[in-house]
């Protein structure tokens, strides 16, 4: 086919498309034209500049124009409004044939970048041809406009993009949540800092492109994350190697399966955390079972095995309890052992093979396990024993431990005659730090003048005797693990003259009456 017609046919096609995206824009009341930064953005906005070189851009960046000079030649997506005949449709037609030719479009545009936005400064009729083809970059010369600083999420999360744009040179990595990046360099294998190579770029946006195909096609432009955002919620479940290998049709109906939790974040309070107590405590067991089915199947997923855990050995006394108690109500099923990996996910599968309608997974990192399995299961129940994980297919559940703490530490400074008290924390995790302000909050209700020292139990050394040789009368310990337990030295307890200690106080977990 000749060039000249094919170049002619393809923009009467644009300029469908772009009269059509007018007339859209302005039956719904948005500007049917493309944006010029220099309308909006004022001197006291901008904090300075910086020079990017020559960079490849991404398609979906491209938003609109430094100045206003074209912006009404171009429908809000950038495809063109002008008739054929103009100057601006012959422009457009020859550079059409230069793409469909041996030729090609080569040559850089030139723009500004704002907010993580790009601006056509030189090129606009390349970007829309390019557009049109759905090319997924195109070279340009970037200048980036830095904002001023200022105390906000959209602000705050830019400038994280600013600072780890030089670790990608990738303009499709931004998120709407702080913290988000070290997060994508973890679940790809890398260390926080690591300098991404030319093959891990192009091989990162390969995959990347695909995924966002899927995003899109499941209607991602039109919520508040961005597809970085929606690709970090997938590789929470998903392996990144397998965007490559999986059909378009199976990594769509992948990602359609945690869509939920990726919509739930254009909202921070649309995942709530429960911390009440329901119906003033008065819920007993025999009321919960009385409002479920004649019967409940539940399983308990357990990292560990009760031999050499404290923690699952305490589960595994509630669960025979539960049994005991509730009798044909329940059937239940324990596995130990698992893992965290892909034994504790065909645990979860047994598990449901064998009825089960309700899973207990003890330990915060089968979180994993969890969401894999909750995406396959939607109506069976899936418990995580841990906090911070807001997950829309997997319910969290935890104690409120920080209250016996407060209690323990009320006590300690109480006792304390030297007024330096010991706390000996277990891992910096989550819910550690609250225990060990609740103590200090505690400590400094009832002995304002106590200092507390605080020591860790799993790093090298005895913890224990460093504060005995400090002087140190009072020390809170790790938990006692389970009702009935020996004292030893757990707890919050006083070291007495003689070197031997006396327990004060304790909270511990006793998951049998713990409903």
């Amino acid at each position: 086919m000749n060039l000249q017609f094919e170049a002619s046919e393809h923009y009467q096609k644009a300029l469908k498309q772009g009269r059509k995206s007018h007339r859209e824009s302005v039956h719904q009341g948005q500007y049917p034209y493309l944006r010029a930064l220099d309308d909006f953005l004022e001197d006291s906005l901008v904090a300075g500049q910086v020079d990017l070189g020559v960079i490849e851009i991404p398609m979906d960046m491209i938003v609109g124009t430094k100045t206003a000079g074209r912006t009404n030649s171009f429908s809000s997506d950038f495809m063109p409004l002008l008739n054929e005949h103009s100057e601006f449709g012959w422009k457009w037609r020859k550079l059409c044939e230069a793409h469909l030719g041996e030729e090609g479009i080569r040559d850089p545009i030139r723009c500004y970048e704002y907010l993580g936005r790009l601006y056509v400064q030189e090129g606009n009729k390349r970007v829309s041809v390019m557009k049109y083809f759905g090319a997924a970059t195109i070279p340009g010369y970037v200048i980036r406009i830095l904002p001023v600083h200022a105390p906000t999420t959209e602000i705050l999360c830019y400038y994280e993009f600013v600072h780890n744009y030089p670790l990608t040179k990738l303009y499709q990595i931004q998120f709407t949540r702080l913290g988000s990046f070290p997060k994508l360099q973890a679940a790809l294998g890398y260390e926080a800092d690591h300098v991404w190579t030319d093959q891990e770029r192009r091989h990162f946006s390969s995959a990347f492109f695909r995924f966002d195909t899927a995003f899109r096609k499941l209607g991602g432009k039109k919520i508040a994350a961005t597809s970085a955002d929606a690709l970090l919620v997938w590789l929470g479940v998903y392996p990144f190697g397998s965007i490559c290998n999986l059909s378009m049709a199976d990594l769509t109906k992948s990602l359609q399966a945690v869509w939920q939790d990726v919509k739930a974040l254009e909202n921070a309070e649309s995942i709530a955390v429960d911390t009440g107590t329901a119906d003033d405590g008065k819920f007993r067991n025999k009321r919960v079972f009385s409002m479920l089915p004649s019967y409940l199947n539940i399983a308990f997923i357990h990292e560990l095995n009760p031999e050499n855990s404290n923690w699952v050995k305490v589960h595994e006394q509630g669960r025979k309890h539960m049994k005991a108690v509730l009798g044909d109500q329940v059937i239940t099923q324990a596995f130990f052992g698992v893992g965290a990996g892909e034994q504790a996910e065909e645990a979860m599968e047994t598990a449901i093979k064998n009825g089960a309608e309700v899973i207990f997974a003890t330990t915060a990192p089968l979180i994993t396990a969890c969401r894999k399995t909750a995406t396959r299961h939607p109506n069976v129940k899936i418990l995580n024993c841990s906090i911070s994980m807001p997950y829309t297919g997997v319910r969290t559940y935890y104690s409120r431990i920080y209250e016996g703490k407060f209690i323990s530490g009320a006590i300690a400074g109480a006792i304390s005659k030297s007024d330096r008290i010991g706390y000996i924390a277990s891992y910096p995790i989550f819910g550690v730090p609250a225990g060990i302000n609740a103590f200090a909050l505690g400590v400094q209700m009832t002995n304002p003048r106590a200092r507390i020292e605080l020591k860790w139990a799993c790093v090298p050394g005895n913890p224990l005797e460093e504060l005995k040789q400090q002087g140190i009368d009072t020390v809170s310990t790790l938990d006692i693990p389970m009702p009935g337990w020996e004292q030893g030295n757990w707890g919050t307890f006083q070291i007495l003259p003689d070197g031997s200690t006396e327990l004060l106080a304790s909270p511990y977990w006793d998951w049998a009456h713990s409903m």
